[in-house]
């Protein structure tokens, strides 16, 4: 079995490649926020990443907020980006991950399959002994799962699963159908060229080779679409936003799956295949405009998935839950 890393280890070891590889010149200043949404974790890895960092002799502190990179010059004020860290590139032949990793995807399903029927408490402890990890990976689950707003900590801290029923559904499809065309609009001006096309060869492959194909593929492409081009949108509220809405995405391909079983699932490629070639071809209007329309269709089709898996009435015990 490969050893898990600490999510913090794996932060520190490439912030640690940048600042010796001169990709984070001299004194760049390293905030914690920006840093935790590049990972998409919470700010608690990240701050321990820089603690490590600083013992090394890697970052300082200085009189500003965050750290300055390097042993002298800054403060530099630069947009800390994936690429600055290299994390554009190809992975290695034995790439680490987080810890959490390994358990959010079963995590992610359990809690979307028992968010439709209301929430419950989530025991963080209970949680950490049913995956036979410590404190600090449940936590990063939690948190994780709090960035797509899966689950939501209530007045006391506590964690309870944030309910899924079809009314927030539909308010959450009806947020995304207003907010995914705006940022589209300048999303489409500013993707590169090459991972714009790296996001079509997968989707093509993917079309090519429907009905045979692994969920984690399909999952690929709605992130490509939903995620990957929008997060080059010029509005970064509008991005911000649009986080706390993923959950429907995700809650969509667990609830089919639980719903099909073995069955082939819908092919929406063609409506994601007419989107992309649109923005290849800075065709705004078409664009948008097929957008909507795969999200109303999207949002039609969610809710008598919903209606059925409900009608299936699977409410088993879950052992981290708290009724």
């Amino acid at each position: 079995m490969t050893p898990r890393i600490l999510a913090y280890e794996t932060i520190a070891d490439i912030l640690r490649r940048a600042i010796e590889g001169k990709r984070l010149p001299e004194g760049t200043v390293l905030l914690e926020g920006p840093i935790a949404a590049i990972f998409d974790s919470s700010r608690s890895p990240v701050k321990q990443a820089l603690a490590t960092l600083e013992s090394e002799g890697r970052v300082r502190r200085f009189e500003g907020r965050g750290f300055l990179s390097g042993k002298g010059g800054g403060p530099l004020r630069l947009k800390i980006t994936p690429e600055l860290l290299a994390l554009d590139r190809e992975p290695s032949p034995n790439p680490k991950t987080f810890a959490w990793q390994g358990f959010y995807y079963d995590f992610e399903r359990t809690i979307i399959l028992r968010a439709v029927f209301g929430s419950a408490r989530i025991n963080e402890l209970a949680l950490a002994r049913h995956y036979n990890v410590g404190r600090t990976v449940a936590g990063d689950i939690l948190n994780h799962a709090s960035n797509s707003g899966i689950v939501v900590q209530d007045e006391k801290s506590r964690w309870r699963i944030n309910p899924l029923d079809e009314a927030r559904f539909h308010d959450l499809y009806e947020l995304r159908i207003l907010l995914e065309p705006a940022a589209l609009r300048t999303a489409m001006k500013r993707i590169p060229r090459d991972v714009l096309d790296i996001m079509q060869k997968r989707l093509a492959d993917t079309t090519a080779s429907f009905p045979n194909i692994e969920p984690a593929a399909l999952d690929a492409i709605e992130e490509d679409l939903h995620v990957g081009v929008l997060q080059y949108s010029a509005n970064g509220e509008i991005v911000e936003a649009l986080k706390r809405t993923r959950c429907v995405l995700v809650a969509g391909k667990h609830i089919q799956r639980a719903v099909r079983g073995t069955k082939p699932v819908d092919a929406f490629m063609n409506e994601h295949l007419d989107i992309m070639n649109a923005i290849a071809s800075g065709d705004e209007n078409t664009a948008t405009n097929s957008l909507v329309e795969h999200l109303v269709t999207s949002s039609r089709k969610a809710k008598e998935r919903l209606r059925a898996y409900l009608e299936l009435g699977d409410v088993s015990p879950i052992p981290y839950l708290l009724e």
